[in-house]
């Protein structure tokens, strides 16, 4: 059996995620908005979460794809997975909040904690270890994962593109959790989501933005990644 039928037969054990209602904390962000975009291109069903109802609704209409918006608290009250695309700065505030409607969701951070500086992007180190460490500490009763790091944002919401060539990294420590948004993640035309270790690892995955932001400047790029012989 080749590589590549190897990969399809583990793909077919996935669980099926096509009812599954998604929630994109940040929809109205780049990345949020890409996400909901390609998502829902999919056939998955999104709601967009903003600070305001307003401002996720206006974002919603935009989109179409039968993508509603919605406060964060209802998307997050009205999703069976809730990805948190909000930016860093904003990170713990909007997760403790909704410490309620988030128990017992799975909860997919895609957040990378970067400074920038006359030198471009750098790496910054949370107290807790990274993003999604501190999502799982102030979210203790949910089921975090960290997932959908490396995209880019101009290539998620640009509709001429009908396949996104790359990998998604998956960590968590609950392996049903994980199966659950790498099945999500493949979902998306030219994507496979590749488990990559425990919520422990999640700096350094969190961290490889900064690089790629490199790679953009320097190529005038949209890279991603590639997990070789998986």
């Amino acid at each position: 059996m080749s590589t590549h039928d190897s990969v399809t037969e583990q793909d077919r054990r996935f669980p099926d995620v096509s009812q599954l209602v998604v929630g994109v904390l940040g929809g109205t962000g780049d990345q949020g908005r890409g996400l909901a975009y390609r998502l829902a291109k999919a056939g998955q069903q999104v709601v967009i979460g903003s600070r305001t109802a307003e401002r996720a609704e206006a974002a919603a209409a935009e989109l179409g794809l039968g993508i509603r918006g919605a406060d964060n608290a209802t998307a997050s009250r009205e999703s069976d997975l809730v990805i948190v695309a909000v930016p860093w700065d904003g990170h713990a505030a909007t997760l403790a909040a909704l410490r309620e409607e988030l128990a017992g969701k799975i909860v997919v951070d895609c957040v990378n904690p970067l400074g920038f500086d006359k030198q471009g992007a750098y790496a910054l180190r949370p107290e807790e270890g990274s993003a999604a460490q501190q999502a799982a500490v102030l979210l203790p009763d949910a089921r975090v994962t960290a997932a959908f790091h490396h995209l880019s944002a101009v290539l998620l919401q640009d509709p001429s593109i009908e396949q996104i060539d790359t990998d998604v990294m998956v960590l968590g420590d609950d392996r049903e959790a994980t199966d659950i948004v790498q099945a999500l993640a493949a979902r998306i035309p030219g994507m496979r989501g590749i488990f990559a270790g425990r919520l422990r690892n999640a700096h350094q995955v969190e961290s490889l933005v900064a690089n790629l932001i490199s790679v953009n400047r320097r190529y005038k790029a949209h890279a991603g990644l590639r997990v070789t012989d998986v």
